[in-house]
């Protein structure tokens, strides 16, 4: 089927870049910089779906159900990108947020031909994870016509999944497929079709945006701290022991003791030092509240009262 390219706003021609092969390196930095600057204000108009999604994404992820990004090319690679930050930062299991990619993994490095067109490999894909009614299926194209991501959507509709388009052209096709869909119209490329740019980014605002507001939801944050961290390494290590202390005024010893009978759990560390609880009591009452920090602190109030 011949692709009419005039049609899509990711292929315009952006009239304030069309000399940016002849400026100055510095001039040329600052074409890109003003471009990027109108990223955010895309993103902004479409807050009240993306918040809609977030809710969405949230109920369905405490009902055990997965948030599943799929896309080709960059758009797939974003999507891979912010599932795969989720378990470190979050302390979800890898399974939660998933990041499926036309091509497969290998198409993470490379650029594999023709996948993107391969509407029967994205739902070979979804089949191969189990995609069910449980899950919510964010489908991610710049373009809005991509017929991997088209036909991704349509069979996680049949499935009876909840899907949500995130792409940059108006009227798109798997905005029309979606059950919610987010559409950051960000303009002509400074490069000319060059969706790694403009798009790219607002594509990954609005992941960001989906995957934290849904994990915030969750608990996964108390006030803006990240205190389900997994302290995987040295500087993550660190990290959790600073939460601690800034959260609760212990020490540096006080907080590592602590954390080293927890397990470097920061969330149960700080509930047992701002309760006194032993450590079964503590695990036994943030579990009854879903792992939700502020609302065991709050019941433990109540009670006091």
């Amino acid at each position: 089927m011949e692709i009419d390219l005039n049609k899509l706003a990711t292929e315009g021609r952006n009239p304030e870049t069309i000399q940016i092969d002849r400026v100055p390196t510095l001039e040329m930095m600052k074409m890109l910089n003003n471009e990027d600057k109108k990223v955010a204000f895309a993103v902004e108009k479409e807050l009240e779906r993306i918040a809609k999604a977030v809710d969405v994404i949230t109920e369905k992820l405490e009902e055990g159900g997965r948030l599943i990004y799929i896309g080709a090319g960059t758009s797939g690679r974003l999507g891979v990108l912010d599932a795969s930050e989720c378990p470190p930062t979050f302390g979800v299991v890898r399974t939660m947020v998933q990041g499926v990619i036309a091509g497969g993994d290998i198409a993470i490095r490379n650029s594999v031909e023709g996948a993107e067109d391969d509407m029967e490999g994205a739902v070979q894909q979804l089949k191969e994870i189990e995609l069910s009614s449980k899950d919510v299926l964010v489908g991610i194209a710049a373009s809005g016509r991509t017929p991997y991501v088209l036909g991704a959507l349509q069979y996680s509709n049949k499935m009876g999944a909840v899907t949500i388009s995130v792409s940059c052209s108006p009227d798109s096709e798997i905005a029309k497929v979606a059950n919610i869909a987010i559409t950051p119209v960000v303009g002509p490329e400074a490069v000319t079709g060059s969706t790694r740019l403009k798009a790219g980014t607002a594509q990954k605002m609005v992941l960001n945006m989906l995957s934290t507001g849904a994990m915030i939801r969750l608990g996964k944050v108390y006030e803006n701290y990240m205190v389900d961290v997994q302290a995987l390494n040295e500087k993550l290590v660190e990290r959790s022991k600073r939460i601690v202390m800034q959260v609760t005024g212990v020490s540096s010893v006080e907080a590592s003791t602590v954390l080293e009978t927890t397990g470097y759990d920061v969330k149960l560390a700080i509930f047992l030092i701002k309760t006194g609880l032993d450590i079964e009591t503590g695990r036994r009452i943030l579990s009854e509240h879903k792992g939700r920090l502020k609302k065991a602190l709050e019941s433990l109030q109540e009670l006091a009262y």
